[in-house]
Formats: structure tokens, C-alpha cells, sequence
């Protein structure tokens, strides 16, 4: 059953049943907002290309990146699916996704940020029905979502982070908007939520 994050909400990436998970995908999925009035017709939505990024940091240190340029991190445990650059139809489907193999994360990293970028520089103004969740890539189980709402004038969101928390992993929905159109311009922002 999926838990609807909140921002600022934690969920424990225990399985019900106990035990840990395994391998988990952080997917994304959006799409253009619809034109409207008069003039909708004859001005079609323009395509929008968000990119979805992972940051892994040992302490408040970043140690490696996961996004459309380096689809998999330095020891493989964390994975991109590939550069989409349109978004999709908005429905539930993941447009970008990242895999993250959590039991051969590196020890040394402690936390993993995702984020969404808007690469061609719209605002999330002109980006409707856009999320994250989580998902047990074993089970193909929703676990968590969380839905990017009320648009507005940045271009950028620091979704979600997993973090370890004593032998396992838990998630936080972080949900902060920012201004940028790679990672790299929010790397200020990112060290804010460690």
C-alpha cells in the first residue's frame, strides 16, 4: 500500500513483513500543462524536458552523481534510466527513473538527495501532474509519492532523500523548490537538507 508523502514526512524503507529492501526506484513522471482559453487550440504545449538527478554524500560531502550525463554511479549500485526529454502523457508511468541497489550503496555514504530539474529552463508553472515515488523494484510495489503541487515560478525541487538510519534506509519527502537548470546549481541548496 502507498503512503501520500507530506513534505518534510519520513517513511522507514522496512518491509512490512520485516526485513530490509533490497533495490528500490525512485521514479519521476510529468508532463506539459495543457494551454487554455481561447488561444489553446492553435498553440500546442511546448515540451518540457525535467531532468531527475541523485546526489551521494558521505557526511555534508558529495561523492558521486547519478543523472542524464553519468547514468551509473562509480560502484554501480545506483542507476538512471535515461535522459527523457519531453515528459510523458501524465499518467502514473515514470518518465525518468533512478535505481538505487541500497545494500551495495558504499558505506560511506549516508545519504542520497533526488532532485528535478527543469533543463530547458521552464518553471514548474507550465509542468502539471508531476511526482516522485518510491518503489520496490522486487515487488513492483508502490511504496511512497510525492506530488509536486502549485506549480510556481522555479525551476527546480529537491524531491526526496534516503537516508541510513541505523542497520536500514529510511525516506524524507523534502519537496523545496529552488532555482536551476542541472544539479550542480543546486548543490548550495542540496547541503541545506542533510
Amino acid at each position: 500500500m502507498s503512503v501520500s508523502l507530506a513534505k518534510g514526512q519520513k517513511l522507514s524503507l522496512e518491509k512490512a513483513g520485516g526485513g530490509r529492501l533490497g533495490v528500490v526506484r525512485m521514479g519521476l513522471g510529468w508532463r506539459a500543462a495543457q494551454k487554455k482559453g481561447f488561444f489553446a487550440k492553435l498553440l500546442a504545449s511546448q515540451e518540457i524536458d525535467l531532468d531527475a538527478s541523485a546526489v551521494l554524500f558521505a557526511g555534508s560531502k558529495p561523492v558521486d552523481v547519478v543523472f542524464f550525463q553519468h547514468l551509473q554511479s562509480n560502484d554501480g549500485s545506483v542507476r538512471h534510466s535515461g535522459d527523457n526529454l519531453t515528459g510523458g502523457a501524465g499518467d502514473a508511468t515514470d518518465d525518468e527513473s533512478i535505481t538505487v541497489d541500497l545494500d551495495r550503496v558504499p558505506a560511506a555514504v549516508d545519504q542520497i538527495v533526488f532532485t528535478v530539474n527543469s533543463f530547458t529552463g521552464q518553471t514548474f508553472q507550465e509542468v502539471e501532474n508531476a511526482f516522485c515515488r518510491l518503489v520496490d523494484e522486487q515487488t513492483g510495489a508502490e511504496l511512497a509519492r510525492y506530488t509536486l503541487t502549485g506549480g510556481g515560478p522555479y525551476t527546480a525541487q529537491i524531491m526526496a532523500k534516503v537516508q541510513r538510519a541505523g542497520n536500514g534506509w529510511q525516506m524524507a519527502a523534502i519537496g523545496q523548490p529552488a532555482t536551476g537548470r542541472t544539479f550542480q546549481d543546486l548543490m548550495p541548496e542540496l547541503v541545506k537538507h542533510l
